[in-house]
């Protein structure tokens, strides 16, 4: 051996140390991944809690548990079918698996069978060279000893899977809104029917004080009220109207295909109303705030910015490649695959960052930044569905109260009008006392079935902040 091979070899020394020492210490560079700490009430307010959360459920069954009319559930099956929304939902989840995919690949050597022949001058004789290879070929493939695309991979895998949590999140708040808009419908409906019904009785009362009116034992003060009253239910029951084919287009929309007219049958009675929606059954744990299909998506963000953080780091150490090729060459395509002809090469590459102008730096950087956005927002996750799971407990226990006080309030103001109907009749009090209460008495209607209703909306809207637990 000569001096200058010698000395060449006592030059890479130090170079194949540091590559071996890297190899054995920094073969992955992504961060542990751990569901950070985040507090949680031991219990809610108007609900009991229990000691451990229930085991998961199927989404498709959680919501027809809960939704016990069968219009109802109709329209949900068809939302979920053909909304827009929900469809958008799904394709983005095949694209991300599509994604992760390809990161997934990228881990693997890609071969391809290649065919190449060139001709070229030689000398100043202008003779000429001909050359032909075909064989198997593998180009650049990146040996992943530091993690860089193990890293890029379990990012793409928690996005795919953030995205599942995203369709989820949609599928129920679709459904949430079917619901909603279907109560809202049906409460218009009702509003409609009351609004008719008190349109004809105060037409007929106004004939009956235009009546008097003319006999001279009622006055014009009474008459231009008692007409005040019949336009005033005329406009809301336009107001009414508008208001019910608004909810229906948009009830429409959600569906995404047009609603039967049987939906434009007045709502069921009072007592069965409630029927169409079930209860939240008690024993509601505060883990279930971490199974919403937000806060879970949000969670896998946060694991999509740690693995990031893994690529950045792998990004200052060598990015070794490798690129061979196993085949036949030959002077002339006619003599390829012939003995003798047949060949390999094999050509390794590593590439150490020595000067970037701080480009892995602000990469590293760039990457905690992220995350530290991402661990926000998976906070902020957890701290919107705390509010709306409080929200809607709070709502069911009030609205509960305010209905009960709204029933007894329409009963007193029914008597109150019916009781000013005998002192009109027996002289005691004037037309004026009748109009005043017919119109309180309307108010006190309308009021009772928006808060009947509004009851319904809460028991939805829990029913979505707790993703159908």
């Amino acid at each position: 051996m000569s001096m200058n091979e010698i000395a060449t070899m006592n030059s890479l020394r130090p170079l194949a140390a540091l590559c071996a020492a890297t190899l054995l210490g920094a073969c992955s560079q992504l961060p542990p991944q751990q569901r950070p700490d985040t507090p949680l009430p031991q219990a809610w307010a108007g609900l009991a809690t229990t000691a451990a959360p229930a085991a998961p459920r199927d989404e498709e069954r959680d919501w027809r548990d809960f939704i016990v009319d069968p219009g109802l559930r109709t329209l949900v099956e068809q939302a979920l079918a053909a909304n827009r929304d929900a469809r958008i939902a799904a394709l983005q989840v095949e694209q991300l698996a599509a994604q992760y995919q390809i990161r997934r690949a990228a881990l693997a050597p890609t071969v391809n069978l290649g065919l190449a022949a060139s001709r070229q001058t030689s000398d100043s004789n202008q003779s000429f060279k001909n050359s032909a290879s075909a064989g198997l070929q593998i180009s650049a493939w990146e040996i992943d000893f530091f993690g860089r695309l193990a890293s890029l991979r379990e990012a793409a895998l928690a996005q795919y899977l953030a995205s599942e949590q995203a369709q989820r999140s949609t599928r129920i708040g679709l459904v949430a809104a079917v619901a909603s808009g279907w109560l809202e419908l049906q409460a218009g409906t009702a509003q409609l029917e009351l609004t008719r019904q008190t349109l004809a009785s105060r037409e007929q009362s106004l004939r009956l004080v235009r009546l008097r009116h003319d006999s001279g034992t009622a006055s014009a003060l009474e008459l231009r009220s008692a007409e005040s009253l019949v336009e005033s239910a005329r406009a809301t029951l336009a107001q009414q109207r508008l208001q019910q084919g608004q909810a229906r287009h948009a009830l429409a929309l959600l569906v995404g295909q047009p609603l039967d007219h049987a939906l434009e049958l007045p709502p069921a009675p009072e007592a069965g109303a409630p029927a169409a929606l079930a209860e939240l059954a008690p024993g509601l744990p505060a883990q279930v705030l971490l199974e919403r299909p937000d806060v879970r998506a949000a969670e896998q963000q946060l694991a999509a910015a740690s693995a990031q953080i893994g690529a950045a780091r792998a990004a200052f150490f060598p990015r070794i490649a490798l690129t061979a090729a196993a085949g036949s060459a030959s002077s002339e395509l006619s003599g390829l695959f012939k003995a003798g002809s047949w060949g390999w090469s094999l050509a390794p590459q590593a590439l150490l960052p020595i000067f970037d102008a701080g480009a892995n730096q602000a990469g590293l950087d760039s990457a905690r930044a992220g995350r530290e956005i991402a661990l926000a927002q998976y906070e902020k996750a957890i701290q919107v569905a705390f509010r709306e799971v409080s929200d809607s407990l709070l709502g069911r226990a009030t609205l509960a109260e305010q209905l009960a006080a709204q029933q007894a309030l329409a009963r007193a103001e029914a008597e109150r009008l019916r009781l000013s109907g005998l002192r009109l009749q027996q002289g005691v009090a004037s037309q004026l006392d009748v109009l005043d209460a017919q119109r309180s008495l309307f108010a006190a209607e309308q009021a009772l079935v928006q808060t009947r209703y509004a009851l319904l909306q809460n028991r939805v809207a829990l029913f979505k902040a707790t993703a159908g637990r």
